[in-house]
């Protein structure tokens, strides 16, 4: 054999056991995070029992698909109850036109979850599980939740550092201290360009303590999330790519089934991260504040905020990126804490 072919051999040999590594890398990631009815994370099986009678709908792969994406927050609890969703995020995507959407949900918007009387939104996960969270959020915005990728602090802290951090604009200083959580997550952050890995990113992420509050802090989740998607294409990180999810395994928990994982990543590859359109739900335009039951809450006209939705996914309004700003007097003092 000549030269030429065993040098041939050799470099097939190698492309095969890669390609075979990254294979074996994602199949057993996404064996470990797919709940397969039971649940990993979310473990509380009084809970979930309430959440199994709302089955998602399908997805066949050519219709428009969306994913809850719920952050979740531990922090003081028992093993045995279900994390608070600290913050709750859709992202839509078409696979004919490649357009991707994300929205965020105020944590305090007040709606009817199915079967369960009236509360807010982030109760619907600690009510019923992800399957009723998902369920109260479609029924919120008028769109069907096929699926719910589950995550919390750790997990956002480890996706981050997996990918060598992010460089990004902070706005502003940001300070906070609670020795509550023994000064673990205190945010201290200056104004200007940072490298923020997953500690100071987590803290950018959370940062509420200002006039805006939970307003503003949603449109720098879904600002800082892009960045994310958008490090994720590179090459480098595809790369990485085995290690990025050995990373992240422990703290991921999803509905998503292996074939499903496979055709929503190709279609986040297609996808251009620069393209997302992103929006606040309710959009300020669209919310009231309301006193219920003695707390402040967020409230809104459900046929309306269908409506806005609806037309944002069919390309009729343009990005709204933040929605404008309430003014301080407006913010419901839930959202403040």
């Amino acid at each position: 054999m000549t030269k030429l072919k065993w040098i041939l051999l050799v470099f097939g040999v190698l492309i095969l056991g890669v390609g075979g590594y990254y294979t074996y890398s994602f199949y057993n990631f996404a064996a470990h995070i797919s709940d397969k009815g039971g649940g990993r994370v979310l473990t509380n099986k009084a809970v979930s029992e309430v959440g199994k009678s709302y089955i998602p709908p399908k997805w066949e792969g050519q219709q428009r698909v969306n994913v809850l994406l719920l952050g979740g927050d531990s922090r003081g609890l028992d093993p045995s109850e279900l994390p608070r969703s600290d913050s709750i995020m859709v992202a839509s995507m078409d696979p004919v036109s490649k357009k991707a959407h994300l929205f965020s949900i105020l944590r305090d918007t007040y709606v009817k979850i199915p079967d369960n009387g009236e509360d807010r939104i982030n109760a619907a996960i600690t009510t019923g599980g992800p399957n009723l969270a998902m369920k109260t959020v479609s029924d919120l915005l008028g769109i069907p939740i096929q699926y719910y990728v589950y995550t919390d602090f750790k997990g956002f802290m480890a996706l981050v550092d997996s990918i060598g951090g992010i460089d990004f604009e902070v706005e502003k200083d940001m300070k906070w201290s609670d020795s509550e959580d023994n000064h673990l997550y205190d945010i201290n952050l200056k104004k200007g360009m940072q490298h923020l890995d997953g500690k100071t990113a987590l803290q950018y992420v959370r940062f509420r303590h200002d006039a805006m509050s939970d307003f503003t802090r949603t449109e720098r989740q879904r600002n800082f999330l892009k960045a994310v998607a958008s490090k994720l294409q590179t090459t480098s990180s595809i790369v990485k790519l085995p290690r990025i999810l050995n990373a992240i395994d422990p703290y991921i928990e999803t509905n998503l089934s292996i074939n499903n994982m496979l055709k929503l990543v190709s279609l986040g590859f297609e996808a251009k991260s620069d393209g997302i359109v992103s929006a606040q739900m309710p959009p300020t335009e669209l919310l009231d504040v309301k006193t219920i039951r003695g707390a402040e809450v967020i409230t809104t006209n459900k046929n309306k905020l269908q409506l806005y939705v609806k037309n944002l996914l069919e390309g009729n309004i343009a990005d709204s990126g933040a929605s404008p700003s309430p003014t301080p007097r407006a913010i419901p003092k839930a959202v403040k804490n």
